[in-house]
């Protein structure tokens, strides 16, 4: 059946959805407002370019989470075309900007390819507690579905009581099957467990919950590490993706933690969660410039459809796009 594309099938999903559906840039509402009211609304008006201007489109930048590193980087790029005399006004200014921004996610647009096996594809989700974890798990389960996949989820947050009722719960209502263990369990067991079990009934993707926390930070890295060395027992690829959901609405500190996260299980991939929620969608451009880890998705909501596909293009144009307002439509309370 060939490789399973999410960016293809949400893309059809758009195409038949009504027109009364809310637009990304609606869903990313309190990030644009930053972006539009604070980082865009002082270039409007033809204004010259001069060093105070460049100066505060800088300030404004590293003000939306954009980051310093990154907020340099644009401004480099930026700076260069206008030394060239590439650029008459402000206007044309932040056309460029729109561009840079662009530029800069570019390198991370890699949506998640599942290709046929014959063995399952093991995503394993890492992250710390709140980050909106399982939630993520449920709908990425959901999607699959929809696609065509038979699904197995893993309940290896056994932690927290509440992780593993969550996850469950997730099963029932998708009629998905749980592999689950008492409070407690060794997390790499269960994990183990579930892929003699999706391998024996020939499951197509095993995705695996893990633990957010443990009594220490190094002992939840021990314990993620241990679970990938159980997993390449039974198949030496396996992970095929290990992917860690981040919580947008944190700032900085999403970007700290999947450093962190990154140093000890290699991440393939970002799910960057509650955007929906935040004026901290900046954020997305430091953890792109600064990690270079591909976004497989961003959560933007709570329907299932609401885990979309990251889409360079199409987020930058969601928050930097100067047309009219979005609506004062009521925002669904971020996912957890």
């Amino acid at each position: 059946m060939g490789i399973f594309s999410f960016l293809k099938r949400q893309r059809d999903t758009r195409h038949e959805q009504s027109n009364t559906d809310a637009s990304l840039d609606k869903k990313l509402k309190r990030t644009r407002s930053m972006f539009k009211e604070n980082l865009l609304g002082f270039l409007r008006g033809k204004k010259p370019i001069d060093p105070e201007l460049l100066e505060e489109l800088e300030n404004q930048l590293i003000i939306a989470d954009v980051g310093v590193d990154a907020a340099s980087s644009i401004m480099e790029a930026l700076q260069q075309k206008v030394s060239r005399a590439e650029m008459a006004d402000s206007e044309a200014l932040q056309a460029e900007l729109h561009n840079e921004l662009e530029r800069l996610l570019k390198p991370v647009e890699h949506p998640l390819l599942i290709p046929d096996q014959s063995t399952p594809f093991v995503i394993l989700v890492v992250g710390v507690n709140g980050s909106g974890k399982t939630t993520t798990i449920g709908k990425l389960a959901k999607q699959l579905q929809l696609g065509g996949k038979s699904v197995m989820l893993a309940a290896g947050d056994t932690f927290r009581a509440a992780a593993i009722e969550q996850l469950q719960t997730w099963g029932e209502r998708n009629d998905v099957p749980v592999v689950a263990q008492k409070t407690g369990s060794d997390s790499a067991s269960v994990i183990f467990d579930a892929l003699q079990s999706a391998t024996a009934k020939n499951i197509d993707v095993l995705i695996a919950d893990t633990a957010g926390r443990l009594h220490t930070q190094a002992g939840l890295m021990d314990e993620l590490k241990k679970v990938k060395r159980v997993l390449s027992k039974l198949d030496a690829d396996a992970p095929h993706e290990t992917l860690i959901v981040l919580d947008g609405g944190t700032g900085q500190n999403a970007l700290s933690q999947a450093r962190e996260f990154h140093a000890a299980m290699n991440l393939t991939g970002l799910v960057i969660s509650k955007l929906d929620g935040t004026a901290k969608g900046g954020i997305v451009f430091a953890i792109a410039d600064t990690l270079g880890i591909p976004i497989r998705f961003i959560g933007v909501g709570e329907q299932v459809d609401d885990l979309e596909v990251f889409e360079a293009s199409r987020f930058v144009s969601a928050l930097t796009d100067m047309g009219e307002s979005v609506s004062e439509t009521t925002l669904a309370e971020p996912e957890v």
